[in-house]
């Protein structure tokens, strides 16, 4: 029998992947977000099914949920700096602890979580592991880990098959943030936040993919966490000068200090919370340039058999190209294609 996905979050940045990835793979999906624009190349296919609605709508969604065998969960909110703290715990906590009692009260077999490394906020002696002290301070970070635990205690609970994974910095084709971090450098826009040394460790968008499916597979993963990261954590100098090399641009060199930086941030977002609009820079984009970000991934090498297999240099290749094609049409380049064949 096809096996039958559902995939939360399925518009944004990783979700087309997955859902392609998901499709070639033979299986039947059901993608869901609030906006689905980024699912255009794929919504012809004869085994994709596409809601545009929100996770938390019991009304609109519950009748769908019975009969997938898997639920991805990637929605949350995220991005969003125009909105209060509040918002974030009504959707990544309360929000993900009803939702995963009704897939498992439909019957869906198995409840793949995507938390993320933010949970442990600044990571103070790298490279961090599973077992690593959480040390939030951003309502992202704190709600994140919040709704996770929330999760993890419910299949405890219940005995539900729940598996948490904990994605590090993902980028690739169709990724907004290193979009603006080509465009920014190649233009010579681009500013590090102090000295650029602090730790940023990515994963190729492919190989993320391939860390879901272990998840998802795996007789092992239930109940457990799981960090996904690229084979090796860089400086923000080694990747912006990478970003550099395959735009041939000059690797950026101004610095500007925290202590202007971070009352600009808190400026704009004050700002932003008036006026209800997105702002250009926040606290949360700040910690890109502040915070270590570096993993231990030996947990999901030994018990699932994953290890990313894509080095920076060629995952950023692959991205370049992506954003030439965009550049080249003015709107978004066609992401997900060539996963289907």
């Amino acid at each position: 029998m096809t096996t039958k996905v559902l995939i939360t979050g399925a518009g944004g940045f990783m979700g087309p992947h997955l859902v392609a990835d998901q499709l070639r793979r033979g299986r039947q999906v059901t993608a869901v977000d609030l906006k689905v624009e980024g699912l255009r190349p794929l919504m012809a296919h004869s085994r994709l099914r596409v809601i545009q609605g929100d996770f938390t709508d019991r009304t609109s969604l519950d009748p769908c949920l019975p009969d997938h065998d898997i639920c991805f969960h990637l929605a949350s909110a995220h991005l969003e700096t125009g909105v209060d703290e509040a918002h974030f715990w009504r959707v990544n906590v309360a929000g993900t602890q009803d939702f995963v009692g009704r897939c498992n009260q439909a019957g869906i077999g198995r409840f793949v979580h995507c938390s993320s490394v933010g949970v442990f906020g600044n990571v103070t002696q790298p490279p961090a592991s599973e077992t690593a002290a959480c040390h939030p301070d951003i309502a992202y970070e704190k709600s994140k880990l919040a709704g996770e635990r929330a999760v993890v205690e419910y299949a405890r609970e219940t005995g539900y098959s729940v598996v948490v994974i904990r994605p590090a910095w993902v980028y690739g084709p169709g990724c907004p943030r290193t979009l603006k971090l080509f465009r920014s450098i190649q233009k010579g826009r681009f500013f590090f936040v102090g000295d650029g040394r602090t730790l940023r460790h990515p994963i190729y968008v492919s190989d993320m993919v391939e860390g879901f499916e272990g998840a998802a597979c795996h007789v092992t993963a239930p109940g457990e966490v799981f960090i996904m990261a690229g084979p090796r954590a860089v400086t923000l100098r080694e990747l912006t000068a990478e970003i550099a090399r395959c735009a041939g641009a000059t690797s950026p060199r101004l610095r500007l200090p925290f202590a202007l930086v971070w009352p600009a941030c808190y400026l704009l977002e004050a700002v932003g919370m008036v006026l209800g609009r997105e702002v250009p820079f926040s606290r949360r984009s700040l910690k890109f340039f502040t915070d270590n970000a570096a993993f231990d991934t030996t947990k999901a090498q030994e018990m699932l058999g994953f290890q990313a297999q894509t080095e920076l240099a060629a995952g950023m290749a692959r991205t370049y190209a992506w954003v030439q094609k965009t550049d080249r049409k003015g709107i978004a380049g066609d992401i997900v294609g060539e996963r289907l064949t």
